[in-house]
């Protein structure tokens, strides 16, 4: 069954599995302590310490393993703004960065402080001199992701390090989805990952703090890893996270290769087979395995479903395959169309055939997924139009909004209106989606009794 989720979690590889066994053997002890086994303890500890220091691209007493990527994050925003609060209490991000920055950032305002998100274009990267543009001279902290984890889009990194540096602001980045295929370029400040992504085991994560960052762990102080990341050191699991760090770095350039082209077949057939379909993130600066289509009138949760049904383990970033009405944050930010979301992030060693059959099979269950639905096949202009129509898709979940506006929008004529009415927050990114899709003028959203109307105007 090929397994296309490696940006959520890539599956353990053979060096990962190796390393934790050995270690499960040789370092259980405490490496604290001076006795022969705490020893080599010790060394084990050191030696994974100076791999993905090596790894990172930072000196090996600037890092420290925590309990996962999300616990590193936290503990890098807290430390950093504390130890720079004489500067001030603003936080810059951008607005796609991933959820543990953003509740870090909601934390920060709950308790007094401001932050600022950095808008971003529309291939989901933001613009340099826009990030420039949110420090301020009390701003104590700027975060960006490397590259985003729901589209792939890479982020101009060594161009906003160099602007914070201008500044006198420490850049920290969330390298979660990138590390494993090569270090973080620029003069970032602090950097955190997480193993889980790269092919280690799950609960290890690593944070990364430059020498002459001012830097004050938050919570009570502890003895291990520098004070930042306190308890036990899950030994093994570092051990094998390290070795595994390694081992794929020795195969990122040419599975890059690989998987980049592979990568770009899924994005020309999606968008050459697949009807209404929005391929979405930067198609050149972007990570060389991952890949995110929208396929509009197409309820996401049942094509995963049927993805699942025909062998494929696939994900989406659409509020349609969550539990809550909100659409992805991701999505929302860079104004692309949200339903029928799907992220295909190919792990190293993917096969060509399993690709192939991949594009074979998803035309047919979109198809399928739409005609449920009862989505038009095309729109065809009633031969009375009427002057305007108001559609009531009130208590309808996306994507059933947007297929009963384009089953009625040729009834009107060109200049005329169609409001929709619906209460599903995924109406406000996906009907202005449709109208650029579909080349339709969105007038723009008013209040209504219940939700919200959405006025779209028929421009052909």
């Amino acid at each position: 069954m090929p397994y296309f989720d490696t940006a959520s979690a890539a599956p353990l590889h053979p060096v990962a599995r190796q390393a934790l066994l050995a270690a499960l053997d040789e370092g259980w002890a405490d490496p604290a302590r001076l006795y022969r086994e705490g020893r080599r303890a010790r060394l084990l500890l050191d030696a994974a310490r100076e791999a993905a220091a090596e790894a990172v691209g930072c000196r090996p007493d600037e890092l420290v393993f925590t309990s996962s990527g999300t616990t590193a994050v936290h503990a890098g925003i807290a430390g950093a703004l504390s130890g720079r609060r004489r500067v001030g209490r603003h936080l810059a991000l951008s607005a796609v960065e991933h959820s543990s920055v953003l509740h870090s950032a909601a934390a920060h305002e709950a308790a007094g402080g401001s932050f600022t998100e950095v808008p971003v274009e529309r291939s989901g990267a933001v613009d340099p001199a826009a990030y420039a543009g949110a420090l301020r001279a009390d701003t104590a902290l700027a975060c960006l992701q490397s590259a985003n984890h729901e589209v792939g889009t890479e982020q101009p990194v060594a161009e906003v390090a160099a602007l914070c540096a201008e500044a006198g602001v420490p850049l920290l980045v969330d390298a979660a989805q990138s590390l494993g295929w090569g270090p973080v370029a620029g003069r970032w400040s602090l950097l955190t990952a997480s193993a889980h992504k790269w092919g280690g085991p799950a609960g290890v994560g690593l944070l990364a703090v430059r020498k002459g960052v001012r830097f004050a762990p938050q919570g009570p102080a502890g003895e291990r890893e520098s004070g930042r990341a306190p308890g036990f050191e899950n030994l093994p699991a570092i051990v094998a996270a390290a070795a595994s760090l390694r081992a794929v770095r020795e195969e990122a350039a040419a599975e890059a290769v690989r998987l980049r082209a592979l990568v770009g077949r899924i994005r020309s057939v999606v968008a050459g087979r697949v009807g209404d379909v929005e391929v979405v993130g930067d198609p050149e600066r972007r990570l060389p395995h991952l890949v995110t289509f929208s396929c509009l009138y197409v309820d996401g949760e049942t094509l995963l479903h049927e993805l699942d049904r025909h062998g494929f383990s696939v994900s989406s970033g659409s509020s349609c395959t969550s539990s809550t009405l909100e659409p992805s944050h991701v999505l929302k930010a860079m104004g692309v169309l949200s339903e029928g979301n799907v992220r295909v992030s190919l792990p190293m060693g993917t096969a060509e055939a399993d690709v192939d059959r991949f594009l074979d099979v998803l035309p047919g269950l979109v198809a399928e997924v739409r005609e449920r639905l009862g989505a038009p096949v095309s729109a065809p202009p009633s031969p009375a139009p009427v002057a305007s129509l108001v559609v009531d898709a009130l208590g309808r979940r996306c994507p059933i909004p947007v297929i009963e506006l384009a089953k009625v929008i040729g009834e009107v004529p060109v200049g005329a209106t169609v409001t929709v009415l619906a209460d599903d927050e995924a109406a406000r990114l996906d009907i202005p989606a449709w109208c650029e899709m579909r080349e339709q003028e969105y007038v723009g959203e008013e209040p209504a009794d219940r939700g919200s109307a959405y006025v779209v105007r028929r421009l052909s």
